[in-house]
């Protein structure tokens, strides 16, 4: 995905998804903190949001206590239109 510019990514139908992921503290699991993740995704799947979260499952030490998130498609389909013309200025 990564190999796209942001304007590819939201034409194709992404949008900015950011999550709150409480978890719990490697060293004392009883304290929670809190970590704030944006990028963009595509709705209803989330395919990068999951992707994250077992890469945290996976290598980080904190356990995941919950995930929180809003997701907001930045371009709609009726905002984008094609023209067909250009002015040159001087």
């Amino acid at each position: 995905m990564r190999d796209h510019s942001e304007l590819e990514l939201l034409l194709k139908g992404y949008g900015l998804t950011t999550a709150r992921i409480l978890y719990h503290y490697p060293d004392h699991p009883h304290l929670l903190q809190t970590y704030v993740w944006q990028d963009y995704d595509i709705a209803p799947k989330f395919p990068v949001l999951g992707a994250f979260i077992m890469f945290w499952r996976e290598k980080l030490e904190g356990p995941l206590h919950s995930v929180c998130f809003t997701h907001q498609k930045l371009v709609a389909t009726n905002e984008w239109r094609k023209v067909d013309g250009e002015i040159l200025l001087h």
